[in-house]
């Protein structure tokens, strides 16, 4: 269970990461094509799980792969922008639920066309 404080820290780090995400690597990851979702953060802040919605999904192991390796850089950036008192360690995720809802979108429209 999250607490207040951590919930308004993950809203934090949210913003920043997509606006560091989108400035830092605009040449490598061209703008529109990531969208930081959802953060989630340790009871204690120490670490911080960043959920990546890709648009192209053939490309989001590529992408996610690039960030964890880009991960220090980006947490440099962050304690530059924020004040904690520990900078969380980062790890990037793939958000694959819209997915999920556009598949299951489709098999209910296909069910809908057969009934």
């Amino acid at each position: 269970m999250s607490t207040p404080r951590s919930e308004r820290v993950a809203g934090l780090l949210r913003r920043e990461l997509a606006d560091i995400v989108h400035s830092e690597f605009e040449y490598e990851i061209p703008r529109g094509l990531i969208t930081v979702t959802d953060v989630e953060v340790a009871r204690d802040l120490s670490h911080a799980k960043v959920f990546v919605a890709v648009l192209e999904i053939e490309q989001a192991p590529e992408i996610i792969e690039f960030l964890n390796e880009h991960a220090g850089q980006v947490r440099h950036e962050l304690g530059k922008r924020i004040r904690l008192r520990v900078t969380p360690t980062i790890k990037f995720l793939h958000d694959t639920s819209s997915e999920t809802g556009d598949r299951i979108e489709q098999l209910l429209a296909s069910a809908r066309k057969k009934g």
